[in-house]
């Protein structure tokens, strides 16, 4: 499929790419981080949360307020694809008694031990000190922990599929894969199309590949490939991905 048949269309939003009927992505102007959003009949699932309290307060608003993207329905379930500051730290804007928050099976430890690390990189990326910290006291722990993979129930004909593909990025990676005409996955920073992919020290380089072998097994062809930063892709650019990546390893 070309990409670009599932670029900007009118009728959402502004900021707002609808990828799939029911399934939306932004790109944040910090970082070019992407978040997701997928809607059903009985819940309104969000995926990664931006950089920052105040982006986390934006980002709800621009879903959930007046002329957003669900028309006033509130987020239902969050997914944390990894733990770095620019994926996480906006969870907390989003009022605990009303959302369910879902992470790989060893996220929440990464959180809690990892918290200081995080804030510390938040600011060496450019945020603000004060932000940084706020965010970190205010740290979300997913209370949902995803052991391979989990069928969640959006209501309607819309289950979406939670899968831990293998490590790569880091070892606590969580993809989204939406069932439909196409199908969307929501791949984390497993794939990077802004950049070159990031491994940092809690990466797993040596796996990365084959992990995105098995995300292409689960995708398919003609899905939509949604990088956790820069624009969509297809399964070439994974592939080609996925091929760079084993040169370094």
């Amino acid at each position: 499929m070309d990409v670009a048949d599932v670029s900007e269309v009118p009728d959402v939003p502004d900021g707002w790419e609808r990828l799939a009927p029911g399934v939306f992505r932004r790109r944040l102007p910090f970082l070019d981080v992407t978040v997701g959003v997928v809607v059903g009949e009985d819940g309104v699932l969000m995926i990664d949360t931006g950089s920052t309290l105040a982006e986390g307060a934006e980002l709800r608003e621009r879903i959930t307020g007046p002329g957003g993207l669900t028309g006033g329905r509130p987020v239902t379930d969050i997914v944390l694809t990894h733990g770095h500051f620019d994926h996480v730290f906006g969870a907390a804007a989003f009022p605990s008694g009303e959302v369910q928050v879902y992470g790989e099976m060893t996220l929440d430890t990464y959180l809690e031990r990892e918290r200081l690390a995080l804030r510390g990189d938040a600011v060496k990326h450019g945020a603000d000190p004060r932000a940084a910290a706020q965010a970190a006291d205010a740290l979300v722990r997913p209370a949902n922990l995803i052991d391979q993979r989990y069928e969640l129930d959006l209501g309607g004909d819309r289950q979406v599929l939670l899968v831990h593909p293998g490590d790569g990025h880091t070892t606590h990676d969580l993809v989204v894969i939406v069932p439909g005409n196409p199908v969307v996955v929501f791949c984390g920073d497993l794939v990077e199309e802004s950049g070159a992919p990031q491994a940092g020290p809690d990466a797993a380089p040596g796996d990365w590949p084959g992990t995105l072998d098995e995300l292409l097994r689960l995708g398919g062809e003609d899905a939509v490939y949604v990088p956790g930063h820069g624009a969509v892709v297809d399964a070439g650019f994974v592939r080609a991905q996925r091929d760079a990546l084993r040169l370094r390893s």
